[in-house]
Order: C-alpha cells, then sequence, then structure tokens
C-alpha cells in the first residue's frame, strides 16, 4: 500500500532555507525522547512549536525505525559517527524537512496498516498520514546508509 519514494530530499533552494539544525543520537531507545525534546527545542527557537505536536509523532517513528531497524547490534557498546543516526531538521520556504540518517542500506518498509492490533509496525503509516510528503535516498561515501526523510507544508505566516 504505502511504497516509499526512493528519491532525494525534495528540491531544496539554498537561498530558501532560512534555519537549519542536526543533532546526533545515542544508540539507545532513550534517544528518542531526546529527539522530541531537540524537536521542541529547535521548533520553539523557529516560532513553530504550534506544529510540534505532528512533527514530533513523525520525527519519533523516524528515529524509533532507525533505532530499532538500522543499527548493527553492537551500536550501543561502540558507537561512532558511521554508526550513528542523526536527526536534520531544515527550514525552507514554505516547508519543513525532517530527516533521519543511519547506517542501513535497507529500504523502509511500510506495513499493512489494516492490522489494528498489532503492536509495531504502523510507524511508516503514521508518517505518510501526519506529513505532507517522505520517501528516502541512499547515501554514498564514507557515511553510506540512508536518510528518511518526511516534509510539512508551512502557513505562509508561519
Amino acid at each position: 500500500m504505502l511504497e516509499p519514494l526512493r528519491q532525494g530530499l525534495p528540491p531544496l533552494d539554498p537561498d530558501a532555507v532560512s534555519n537549519a539544525a542536526s543533532c546526533a543520537l545515542p544508540a539507545r531507545y532513550d534517544a528518542v525522547r531526546e529527539a522530541r525534546r531537540f524537536t521542541r527545542l529547535t521548533l520553539d527557537q523557529w516560532t513553530l512549536g504550534n506544529r510540534f505536536d505532528d512533527i514530533c509523532l513523525v520525527v519519533s517513528e523516524l528515529v524509533t525505525n532507525a533505532l530499532r531497524h538500522a543499527l548493527p547490534e553492537d551500536a550501543g557498546r561502540c558507537p561512532d559517527e558511521a554508526s550513528s543516526v542523526r536527526l536534520h531538521l531544515m527550514r525552507c520556504t514554505g516547508r519543513l524537512v525532517c530527516a533521519v540518517r543511519d547506517p542501513s542500506h535497507d529500504t523502509p518498509v511500510a506495513r499493512d496498516s489494516d492490522d489494528c492490533s498489532a503492536e509495531s509496525g504502523r510507524g511508516l503509516f503514521l508518517v505518510d498520514s501526519f506529513s505532507d510528503s517522505w520517501g528516502w535516498h541512499p547515501l554514498a561515501g564514507t557515511l553510506g546508509g540512508k536518510v528518511v526523510w518526511a516534509l510539512f507544508r508551512l502557513q505562509p505566516d508561519e
């Protein structure tokens, strides 16, 4: 049903990027809480706090997926830049992009949203539901891995 868009981030004019922030996250599940806190502080600084609920839900799902599915099993014992998860927030004219980088080359897979009794597996369905678009693209070079991103359209006064 939900096929991730294997494409780069939406075209961003460098002149349109008004703000950008990123943070490295540790390879443990309390990193989701740290990602939410970072998102709250960043959105408040950018006077976008009114969008926190939707954006935070998407950030939580993207970070959880990266921690659960993309890190090597020993990532918590020997963390390094190549195996870490990193959250990026970029504010552009009329939109906000949330991007999570992880070391895996695996394609994000959205599970069937019809199974309401499942305790997990609905993360990308939520990302698709709460963001205006989302996708992923592989990284090249020394870092490798991929970036999974979600885009939010902003109102003209935001």
